[in-house]
């Protein structure tokens, strides 16, 4: 639900097939991403739902402080550098509902 996921904070959720997405609010949109760093492949997460840096800014990696843009997914400064976080595509109702898409 959007209410579960205030700006610029974000949730992690298991899917049924056992991977872990997470999802954060920039500006009232939604972004859902992979919990997979594309440096090491490790969750990005040191603590439940810490995706994002100090200012919240931007999503971080907690095991070499790699930086990733929020509405993108790039990554602009650490190990992997030019590579993205895998994005998960998602559609939010007007229920307040978040679903992913199929």
């Amino acid at each position: 639900m959007t209410e579960d996921i205030p700006e610029r904070e974000s949730r992690s959720f298991e899917l049924p097939n056992g991977d872990t997405i997470f999802i954060t609010q920039r500006d009232g949109m939604f972004y859902a991403y992979q919990n997979l760093c594309p440096h090491l492949q490790v969750e990005l997460e040191f603590l439940e739902n810490q995706f994002l840096d100090r200012d919240q800014e931007f999503i971080e990696c907690s095991t070499h402080g790699a930086l990733f843009l929020v509405e993108t997914g790039e990554c602009i400064s650490g190990p992997c550098q030019g590579q993205s976080l895998e994005k998960v595509e998602i559609t939010v109702h007007s229920d307040g509902g978040i679903y992913l898409v199929e």
